[in-house]
């Protein structure tokens, strides 16, 4: 059995008192803080770097869950470790060599996890699984926060853990980012997904213990994935 994370984005936190935002998630029970980094290439929108991730290393103990929606991501992959990252994604769209860039994050101190957007093919990515620590797999068009799940998702999902677990890479998490909230938790945890990825879903909510908890039980789970 799967445990399952959830993972804050805080892009949806109140930037005016981030680290307040960030300890609130933790003490609520958050396993990992997702941190995404925008470069307006990439992605059509810009977003925070590495002061911002200096400044929440010192405030959190949990780990950091870097994702990296830029071009050239050898090129800061260092930086982004030293600053704080625990775990680094890089996307399979702009990875030409996947497997150097998995041995170039871990020699740098992190887990490596490779990300694949809604239109892409999961072929590549499942071509190279067994190099990274996780596979992340994006439920919305990456750029912009709030969009709605896109439902093809849940087959995207159900696909990448089913070969997971064909080739016995059932160490490997599987990460869902765009769209999650309480009314879809369940479903892609069923469908093999064990980290989820909330921004709106969390911080739009007054009290965060609360939704992180329910996030955490889809369906009665008890916080496993089956």
């Amino acid at each position: 059995m799967r445990i399952l994370k959830i993972a804050p984005s805080i892009l949806s936190a109140d930037f005016s008192r981030l680290g307040e935002e960030i300890r609130r998630v933790e003490e609520a029970g958050a396993d990992l803080i997702h941190f995404d980094v925008m470069d307006g290439h990439f992605v059509p929108n810009l977003s925070i770097g590495l002061p911002v991730l200096e400044s929440i290393r010192r405030v959190t103990r949990i780990p950091i869950d870097v994702h990296l929606m830029i071009e050239e991501p050898q090129r800061y992959v260092e930086g982004f470790v030293r600053a704080g990252a625990n775990l680094v994604s890089v996307h399979i769209e702009v990875c030409s060599e996947p497997r150097a860039m998995a041995a170039l994050i871990r020699r740098r101190g992190a887990k490596a996890s490779l990300a694949v957007n809604p239109e892409t093919s999961l072929a590549p990515v499942l071509e190279v699984a067994d190099a990274f620590d996780m596979i992340l797999v994006m439920s919305v068009h990456p750029g912009f926060g709030g969009q709605g799940f896109i439902p093809e998702s849940i087959g995207k999902l159900e696909a990448v853990r089913r070969e997971l677990d064909r080739r016995g890479l059932q160490k490997i998490d599987l990460e869902v980012d765009g769209g999650i909230k309480l009314d879809n938790a369940a479903a892609v945890s069923a469908a093999g997904a064990n980290v989820l990825v909330s921004g709106s879903g969390i911080f739009d909510h007054d009290d965060y213990r609360r939704v992180i908890a329910e996030m955490r039980q889809p369906g009665g789970s008890a916080g496993t994935a089956a």
